[in-house]
C-alpha cells in the first residue's frame, strides 16, 4: 500500500528517503515541491532525477482534494468551496478576506458526531476524519484557485478538531514548518466544542495557537439541551481546563457564543456568563445563530445581541460581535455541504 507523502513531516520524509535508498537531502526538495510549490504529481518535480520520480510514484501517493463546487458571495467576495476527497466524501472550506490578510476556514472531518443542535455539519454524523494532507490541500487548492496567499487558518469547518487529534496536530506542525508554508502558529485558531481531556493534551503540546471554545450557554442546563457533548464535559470542568490552557500557554482563550432567541440570549444569561468567566484571560465572540431549516432555532435580534455584548463588557469581559461573511452563499458551517448532498441524493433517485 502506498504511503500518503504529503502527510509526512520533513523528518519522516528524510527517514523515508533512507528506506528507498536515496540521500536524506532529497527530502527537502520533495517537501518544498509539496508544501511550497503545491505539486500534484511527481512528474512536476523537475529537479529530481527520473529514477527518483519513478521510485516516488511506486511508493507514495500525493493525496489532495478535488473542487466540485465554488460559490462567491456578491456581498463581500467570501468564497465557499466544496471539495471531494477519497470515497466521494464531501467537505467544505471558506476563503475570507480581512484587513489583516486572507483567512481559510478548514474542515477537519467529513461531517461531525458532536450533535450540536444549531449546526448543519452534524446532521448525518461523521463520515471520515481527514488526513493532514486533506486538510493542507484545502488551503493549497484555494491559494492556487484564488491566486492569493492565505495568512491565517481557522479550524472551524466541518468536524471536531480534537476528535481527530493526531492528524490535526500533524497538520499544524507541517503548516508551521519553516521549510514549508511557514505559517505562524499565532495565525492558527483551533475551535473545539470542549473535549476536556484533549484540551489538557493540547495545552501540553507547547503550541502558540489560539484556542476557541464553543460555549453557547452560561450553564449546563441550557448547554446540555443544545450541545450533547456537554453532558460528558460539564461546564465547571470545561472552564477549569480553559483557565489551565490560558495560564500555561499565556494565550487568550476565545469563547464562541451563538445567540439563539429565547434560549440563551437573556440579560440574565449574559450576567451569568460574565460571572463564570470573571478573571480569565479570554474573549467572547458573539455569533447570531445561523438559520438551519432542520432546526427550530431563531436568530436573536440585533438589539438583543447589542444588549448581551454591553452587559459582558460592562462586567469586564471582552466581547465582540462576529462579522457575518458569505450569508448569501450558505457560508455557515455545513449548510452548503448538506444542500449539495441532498441534491445528489435526489439526482440518484431519478
Amino acid at each position: 500500500m502506498k504511503k500518503d507523502i504529503k502527510s509526512l513531516t520533513l523528518k519522516e520524509l528524510q527517514d523515508e528517503m533512507g528506506l528507498i535508498g536515496e540521500a536524506k537531502f532529497r527530502a527537502g526538495q520533495i517537501y518544498r515541491w509539496l508544501h511550497v510549490k503545491y505539486a500534484d504529481d511527481f512528474s512536476d518535480m523537475t529537479d529530481l532525477s527520473e529514477n527518483l520520480r519513478v521510485k516516488l510514484k511506486e511508493n507514495y501517493d500525493i493525496v489532495g482534494v478535488r473542487q466540485v463546487k465554488k460559490l462567491v458571495s456578491k456581498e463581500d467576495n467570501t468564497t465557499k468551496y466544496l471539495f471531494e476527497i477519497e470515497n466521494n466524501y464531501i467537505i467544505e472550506s471558506v476563503f475570507m478576506r480581512y484587513s489583516y490578510g486572507n483567512t481559510m476556514c478548514v474542515s477537519t472531518q467529513a461531517g461531525c458526531r458532536m450533535g450540536c443542535a444549531f449546526c448543519a455539519s452534524t446532521i448525518g454524523g461523521v463520515e471520515k476524519s481527514l488526513s493532514p494532507s486533506e486538510m493542507l490541500s484545502q488551503i493549497y487548492e484555494a491559494e492556487k484557485d484564488m491566486g492569493e496567499k492565505v495568512s491565517h487558518v481557522v479550524l472551524m469547518g466541518s468536524g471536531e478538531p480534537l476528535d481527530n487529534y493526531d492528524n490535526v496536530m500533524k497538520f499544524i506542525r507541517i503548516l508551521n514548518s519553516k521549510e514549508g508554508k511557514n505559517m505562524s502558529q499565532r495565525h492558527i485558531t483551533l475551535s473545539t466544542c470542549g473535549l476536556i481531556n484533549k484540551m489538557y493534551d493540547l495545552a501540553d503540546e507547547d503550541l502558540q495557537i489560539t484556542l476557541a471554545v464553543s460555549l453557547h450557554a452560561p450553564n449546563d442546563a441550557i448547554r446540555n439541551e443544545i450541545m450533547p457533548v456537554s453532558k460528558a464535559n460539564p461546564m465547571d470542568k470545561l472552564l477549569e481546563a480553559c483557565r489551565f490552557y490560558a495560564e500555561k500557554t499565556k494565550r487568550r482563550v476565545t469563547f464562541e457564543y451563538s445567540l439563539i432567541k429565547g434560549v440563551n440570549d437573556s440579560a440574565q444569561n449574559a450576567k451569568e456568563l460574565a460571572s463564570k468567566l470573571k478573571g480569565m484571560l479570554c474573549h467572547v465572540n458573539l455569533i447570531p445563530v445561523n438559520d438551519v431549516k432542520e432546526r427550530n432555532f431563531v436568530r436573536s435580534s440585533n438589539e438583543t445581541v447589542k444588549m448581551f455584548e454591553e452587559i459582558l463588557t460592562s462586567r469586564g469581559i471582552e466581547a465582540t460581535v462576529r462579522r457575518k461573511l458569505g450569508s448569501d452563499i450558505d457560508a455557515a458551517c455545513g449548510q452548503l455541504r448538506k444542500r449539495y448532498k441532498d441534491e445528489m441524493m435526489r439526482s440518484d433517485r431519478k
